[in-house]
């Protein structure tokens, strides 16, 4: 099982801050990850559609689209963050 953490707009989007689930086993990064989302349809379809703006943390760590979730116990997903 891992924690699947939402923030900002995709908090908004999703309609919950987190929650918990099992990934099929051939979902073993990050971008698979996104596409498994995706594939529940809605909300996810429209939160995520345009991946650009959504960045992916592991178990508290940047992660990128080719990252492995395999293991993972908390995947975060958020917007791009500025400075200011």
């Amino acid at each position: 099982m891992v924690k699947v953490l939402y923030f900002a707009m995709l908090r908004d989007a999703i309609g919950k801050a987190e929650e918990t689930m099992e990934l099929p086993e051939d979902v073993k990064t990050v971008e698979q990850f996104m596409d498994f989302l995706v594939a529940k349809g809605e909300p996810y379809a429209s939160a995520l559609a345009n991946r650009k703006r959504v960045r992916a943390a592991i178990n508290q760590t940047m992660a990128l689209a080719d990252t492995s979730v395999v293991g993972a116990t908390e995947i975060a997903l958020f917007p791009p963050v500025t400075g200011g």
